[in-house]
């Protein structure tokens, strides 16, 4: 028995779970769950063991007596559970049998999200277990629409990335790239050079947190191109600032001015090309395909921009 309310804890282990806190540790356990007056004619839902999942799938179903079969997914989401392998074939019959499913309802229908699709095999469902698989639309907030149809319309079929989708996984990106940024950045700052200090934490935030906010109207399709786009810009901003220094001589200041042109792109790059694990838009192939083509790019890039950071700073030196 479970209950279709979400609670103030349940929030506050959300956000923890959207910021990276101990991310794959809120776990459901695997099994069957009971909602309201359910009983054998009762539909089926199948669900992640990540709490996020089980929690969005059950507040979906406030007021529909219906159990939830939850799958162990080792507390991955349905979508990249299904692309592990995890929300799978397999587990599905498995659970089934594990629960004594058959002996529960009297129908041999199971309900799954659209998301599992790449992971499960309808038929083999069905021939391994007598379970009829069907698909449901791809959000939770769509079932009961779904349940009052019998169907999915193309609408609920339709997977959306939209702003509001693309912020919620920006502070899972920052957990991992912003104490990087903020620590060369903090050296940048102690070591008399307030603009890299600035442009470092401007071109990563610009890469983990701008370009998925900006992503379907910046220039190009690879995740790569619109990091370079935008890390450029903030090259831009800092080349400007270096120009603008009259303490330093004309050489010095184009030096300085080119090392950033290379170094920050780059940042900002590598950064985006990370959030394509977060995406719809690409696949395992578009993702190595991308790596292949930019990376020793990005590196080329930053070594060489290191290079003439280090020059200037030493022709600043022997100046003064």
């Amino acid at each position: 028995m479970t209950s279709s309310k979400i609670t103030g804890v349940d929030r506050l282990i959300h956000a923890l779970a959207r910021a990276g806190v101990r991310r794959n540790e809120w776990r459901v356990s695997p099994g069957l769950y009971k909602l309201g007056a359910a009983g054998p004619d009762s539909p089926v839902f199948v669900s992640a063991n990540w709490k996020l999942s089980f929690d969005a799938l059950r507040e979906a179903l406030d007021g529909i007596d219906c159990y939830i079969m939850v799958l162990d997914t080792k507390g991955i989401n349905v979508w990249c559970a299904a692309g592990k392998g995890t929300f799978g074939t397999d587990e599905v019959v498995y659970r089934i049998e594990r629960i004594g499913l058959a002996e529960v309802v009297e129908h041999r229908r199971l309900i799954l999200p659209q998301l599992s699709a790449t992971g499960v095999a309808a038929p083999e469902v069905r021939e391994r277990s007598g379970f009829r698989v069907t698909y449901g639309p791809v959000r939770a907030s769509d079932i009961r629409e779904f349940l009052d149809s019998g169907k999915a319309s193309d609408e609920m079929r339709l997977v959306r990335f939209d702003l509001k989708d693309r912020a919620v996984l920006i502070p899972v990106e920052a957990k991992s790239a912003l104490p990087i940024a903020l620590g060369a950045s903090l050296v940048a700052a102690l070591s008399g050079d307030p603009v890299a200090a600035a442009g470092i934490t401007a071109a990563s935030v610009a890469g983990f947190a701008g370009v998925p906010a900006l992503l379907p109207w910046l220039p190009g399709e690879d995740f790569s191109l619109k990091g370079f786009a935008l890390g450029g810009l903030v090259a831009l901003a800092a080349a400007i600032a270096a120009l603008r220094d009259n303490g330093s001589s004309l050489p010095v200041r184009l030096l300085r001015a080119a090392s950033y042109a290379l170094l920050l792109p780059p940042i900002t790059a590598f950064a985006s090309l990370n959030f394509t694990g977060c995406s719809t838009y690409t696949s395992p192939t578009g993702v190595r395909k991308e790596i292949d083509t930019y990376v020793r790019l990005m590196a080329g890039m930053a070594a060489s921009g290191f290079i003439m950071y280090v020059a200037q700073r030493v022709a600043r030196a022997a100046k003064g």
